[in-house]
């Protein structure tokens, strides 16, 4: 097998601004080839994914239109990571104004890169444990959604049937799963 060698980035230029993303033009030089070669990147910050536990073990989820599929998606909470606020601060932010939960002391499940070939940012997946409705939501202007409450074998079950299809929630939940097996509820041993 051959080795691998890292592209070393060059010059850049910004092809596109736009409030959630930017569109960058980067040369790359490859040390064992003649050439080097323009290839094009989105810059996003980063997000957080809000796996939302209740006390009695059921999952807390999100079903809203997506504009990019112009569908409705079954989905976890979450959202955009601003600027100076850390992932876990983010996905309580998230939570709160999403579904009016709040919970225990979060934690970060993983983080993973949404499509590393193109984009620059991450996803933390930050599980939120005990919740409890505590107050109303607070939609940002385009949103609206339906928030459910559902059991973690039943959203597993319906992934594994292609029901969920956003990937950032299929890879909450493939880091989600383990924790879950750990606990005691009645539907963790079952899954």
């Amino acid at each position: 097998m051959s080795e691998l060698h890292a592209w070393r980035r060059g010059s850049d230029r910004e092809l596109l601004h736009t409030r959630i993303f930017s569109v960058r033009a980067s040369r790359f030089e490859h040390p064992n080839r003649p050439r080097g070669k323009e290839f094009l990147t989105i810059d996003a910050p980063d997000w957080a994914i809000v796996v939302p536990v209740t006390p009695d073990g059921r999952l807390v989820t999100v079903r809203q239109f997506r504009f990019g599929v112009e569908a409705f998606s079954w989905e976890l909470p979450g959202g955009v990571i601003d600027e100076g606020e850390s992932a876990i601060d983010a996905a309580v932010r998230e939570l709160a104004e999403e579904t009016g939960y709040r919970g225990g002391s979060p934690s970060v499940l993983g983080v993973v890169h949404p499509n590393p070939a193109i984009q620059s940012n991450r996803s933390h997946i930050v599980l939120v444990p005990n919740v409890k409705l505590n107050e109303s939501t607070q939609w940002d202007p385009d949103e609206e959604l339906t928030v459910s409450l559902s059991s973690v074998a039943h959203v597993l079950a319906a992934a594994r049937r292609g029901e969920v299809t956003h990937a950032l929630m299929l890879n909450a939940l493939f880091l989600f799963e383990p924790w879950w097996r750990e606990q005691s509820w009645p539907d963790a041993a079952g899954i």
